[in-house]
């Protein structure tokens, strides 16, 4: 993994995640310039100063585009857009959640969006209606002529629909399959705005998914699929044993036991995905104190659930995932005994994408999923 902060997993996760989305390497490295010596003091020390330096990259950038929007240089302007939102996902996810500026970025971060979308990229805001209230989401269409097959695409424990859509580009698009990036209960515009909290029967808010697209007559109703990257290797595979109208599972990342994890880290084993994980986790999870928190999660398995995978189940996983323990794996793969067509598909240094969902090289995953996904839609 490129380790621009060497020794800080935290921020070295976040800028490979950051080129993963698109951003490019001298601006980030400028950043990065200005925090290296305060990233040498611990992960979670410092975080304000990389939102600052990262901040003001991606204002400049929107800047940018905005001057090449007013030239008339649409294309020229989706790009900048597109950067300065992957820089504003970075820097904003490294924050607490009190840290009162994070909120603005946030705002920011989802204008700047829209300015892309308006620039070309293709992509559809979308709300979804969920029990009483509803979440976003971004659909981004197939190519060709529809109705396109459709996967569902839904988030970890800090990722935003945003960031799946940039990491994702076109790549399901020019196999003629639709997207559905969704902000669920947990993350995004859905937490933070809306604060809905994760819950741990994922099927709930997937089914919502599949109902709004249902709505759509641009997608085949009979050829949605689910998938999640990270804790949405738990939320996919939950999802899809229960809700039966999915039609084949995606792990990116085998989140077999994350209650278990959370124990583990107790111990400090394994690296953490964010600063301050513990406040963190808790907001996601809407638990006031670490005593209900890890009362509440032992429900985060899926042990006792695999067993009714019906569909055909892609379980990935990096060969040096630093974050969940690569025996998780195994387990997803040997419980899925009633999948019809199983896979456990380990990135190794040969093809790349070793470390936590291939952060460090996103392509050899992303692709062999895309590729996996499209032969059986």
């Amino acid at each position: 993994m490129y380790e621009p902060f060497p020794g800080n997993y935290v921020w070295n996760l976040s800028v490979n995640i950051c080129i993963g989305m698109g951003g490019a390497m001298g601006e980030m490295d400028r950043a990065n310039e200005a925090v290296r010596g305060i990233a040498r003091e611990g992960e979670d020390k410092g975080t304000e100063a990389f939102f600052t330096a990262w901040g003001a990259m991606a204002d400049r950038l929107a800047m940018l585009g905005d001057e090449a929007m007013a030239a008339g240089h649409r294309l020229s302007a989706c790009e900048k857009y597109k950067r300065a939102t992957a820089y504003y996902v970075t820097a904003e996810r490294m924050q607490s959640r009190d840290y009162a500026p994070r909120k603005t970025m946030y705002a920011t971060m989802l204008a700047t969006m829209d300015k892309a979308i308006a620039a070309g990229l293709p992509a559809e805001r979308v709300e979804i209606a969920y029990e009483g209230t509803s979440y976003p989401g971004l659909f981004v269409p197939g190519q060709g002529e529809g109705p396109w097959p459709c996967m569902v695409f839904c988030n970890g424990l800090d990722s935003v629909k945003e960031m799946i859509v940039l990491c994702m580009r076109d790549e399901f698009a020019k196999r003629g399959i639709a997207m559905l990036a969704i902000d669920h209960p947990g993350v995004g515009e859905a937490l933070r705005l809306k604060g809905l909290t994760a819950i741990h029967d994922s099927e709930r808010w997937a089914g919502a998914a599949i109902d709004y697209l249902e709505t759509r007559g641009d997608v085949d109703a009979d050829r949605i699929g689910m998938m999640g990257w990270s804790l949405g290797g738990y939320y996919a595979p939950r999802a899809a044993c229960y809700e039966k109208r999915f039609k084949l599972c995606v792990s990116w990342g085998a989140n077999h036991n994350w209650g278990e994890l959370q124990a583990r880290r107790l111990q400090r084993e394994g690296d953490r995905p964010v600063p301050h994980y513990w406040d963190h986790v808790m907001w996601v999870w809407g638990q006031p104190d670490m005593q209900t928190f890890m009362a509440y999660v032992p429900r985060i398995t899926l042990n006792g659930h695999l067993d009714r995978m019906t569909v055909p189940y892609l379980i990935t996983h990096g060969a040096n995932d630093r974050q969940i323990p690569i025996e998780y794996a195994h387990q997803s793969h040997d419980q899925a005994s009633n999948s019809p067509d199983l896979e456990l598909k380990f990135f190794t240094d040969r093809e790349g994408g070793v470390e936590h969902v291939s952060a460090d090289n996103m392509e050899p995953s992303s692709s062999y999923i895309c590729d996996w996904v499209a032969v059986r839609l």
